[in-house]
């Protein structure tokens, strides 16, 4: 049995990676890698391209260059936030965090933390690009 699974996983990874840059499907995400999985590896490859399709399907897109200039020509704040934890990118930042929304692309809000500025997801708290 786990010598099918094994197969299964690796026919379905070898399938996926090829067919993740030369096609432009429209079910992405879970459902599209389960599908895809179903195909090849049967339940059990539904399973794992489910896992595999969700991962992928959730990149994260850098914000529009507008939103990058705004932010980064906006004084820095009065007082510094500090927070233990690395600002990475796809890492939400602390609840108590201020973000400050930005004007002409409400999806995007910023703040600066570690010294660092940051923008960030209003809805999800979660880091979309470090400004260096």
């Amino acid at each position: 049995m786990k010598k099918i699974i094994l197969a299964s996983c690796a026919i379905f990874a070898a399938t996926l990676t090829g067919q993740a840059y030369a096609q432009q499907g429209t079910v992405t995400g879970a459902a599209g890698g389960a599908v895809t999985g179903a195909v090849v590896g049967g339940p059990v490859g539904a399973v794992v391209g489910g896992v595999v399709g969700a991962i992928a399907g959730t990149a994260i897109d850098p914000p529009p260059r507008e939103v990058v200039t705004y932010v980064q020509q906006q004084p820095a704040p009065a007082t510094a936030v500090i927070v233990e934890q690395p600002i990475v990118v796809g890492k939400p930042v602390p609840d108590t965090v201020v973000l400050t929304p930005v004007p002409s692309n409400t999806k995007y809000s910023y703040t600066v933390v570690n010294n660092q500025r940051v923008i960030v997801d209003p809805q999800t708290h979660t880091v979309v690009q470090v400004i260096e």
